[in-house]
């Protein structure tokens, strides 16, 4: 009896020890995934909002303050040129030392997972390449025949560097090269007892400029119209009677940009007019005799107002893309809008400068 006993009261013992044991192990197995799930929310809310945080672009600077400011700390005149040339400089500043830094080329967390800012930093580029490359080649130069600066010589491809280098060199080392060339060519400009640098404000030059500006927003100005299918009809040969181009195309060819690539378009033509707002207003007080020569003060005036609008504040979480006239908006559409006026203007603009 005692022995049956006994028996019954181990059976049970180790019946109740391998119930805690069993329960015990899906315990133990959903307390690591309950952490190793919370550190990965944790993560990803942190990521989030530092995203949230860099994808916020800078605001609009008063570039001729900043420019006569840099040239009393420096010691320096605000000689013909010199707002421009700042100008170039400030700007490549700016997407260096934005929250975040320069993004374009990051390969970790939470850079990588962001395209709005990228595109947004490439429109900036853009203007700032070919502001270079006007300096270089005809504003800081009296004629054809005239040797090129030797500091804009070399500032210039640093700013044409790929711009999604990572490293071996990195685009923002470059590009701080490229910085430091500027400012040795503002020391040179704004020293009367060098006579190396110079700055040319002549209509010529400003019309040339122009004109590169005119082909890139009409370009930006197309690729945001393309948001919504269109069907166009080829004008490539339009004009021309004897025109011969390498390769046949349609007469007409449909048009759209694809669906995910819609906000990289708007932002990239975002950072581009904020680029430009910037160059125009030093564009003003560098050829403000030239523009008051011609009547035309008022009318870039006007462009950079109708620049200004493409940095209202979006209130929409997505950049939507609605038909045009249909219920939903088309923040494409509208950005084409102001673009295509600026541009129209900047067309106006140039004409006047070379016949008025």
């Amino acid at each position: 009896m005692l022995k049956a006993r006994l028996m019954r009261f181990w059976n049970g013992l180790r019946q109740r020890l391998g119930a805690q044991n069993s329960d015990s192990e899906p315990r133990s197995g959903r307390s690591w995934k309950y952490w190793i799930l919370s550190l990965l929310a944790l993560l990803a809310v942190m990521w989030s909002a530092l995203g949230l945080f860099w994808s916020h672009e800078p605001g609009i600077k008063d570039v001729a303050e900043l420019a006569q400011k840099n040239a009393q700390d420096n010691g320096q005149q605000l000689v013909v040129g010199y707002t421009t040339a700042f100008a170039l400089k400030h700007l490549t500043e700016a997407i260096l030392n934005k929250p975040g830094g320069y993004l374009s080329n990051d390969v970790t967390p939470p850079s990588i997972f962001l395209d709005n800012m990228p595109s947004w930093e490439f429109g900036v580029v853009i203007q700032l390449r070919d502001l270079s490359r006007a300096l270089r080649k005809d504003m800081s130069r009296s004629q054809s025949q005239s040797t090129e600066d030797p500091d804009l010589a070399k500032a210039e491809p640093l700013l044409h560097f790929d711009h999604n280098s990572w490293m071996l060199p990195s685009t923002e080392g470059e590009y701080r090269n490229a910085m430091k060339l500027l400012d040795g060519y503002l020391n040179r400009l704004a020293d009367p007892a060098q006579g190396q640098a110079q700055f040319y404000a002549r209509a010529d030059n400003l019309s040339s400029w122009l004109r590169d500006v005119e082909t890139r927003l009409g370009s930006i100005s197309q690729r945001l119209s393309a948001s919504v299918g269109q069907q166009r009809y080829n004008t490539d040969m339009a004009g021309e009677a004897n025109a011969e181009q390498s390769t046949p195309t349609s007469d007409q060819h449909q048009v759209k940009t694809e669906r995910l690539l819609v906000d990289n378009v708007f932002y990239e033509a975002r950072g581009s007019a904020w680029a430009l707002i910037h160059i125009l207003r030093a564009i003003e007080v560098d050829f403000g005799p030239v523009l008051e020569d011609k009547n035309a003060k008022v009318s870039l005036q006007q462009i950079i107002r109708e620049l200004e609008e493409t940095q209202a504040a979006i209130w929409s979480p997505i950049i939507l893309n609605g038909n045009g006239f249909g219920m939903v908006a088309n923040h494409s559409l509208v950005m084409a809008n102001y673009i295509s006026r600026a541009n129209a203007a900047i067309i106006d603009l140039r004409e006047l400068l070379e016949k008025g």
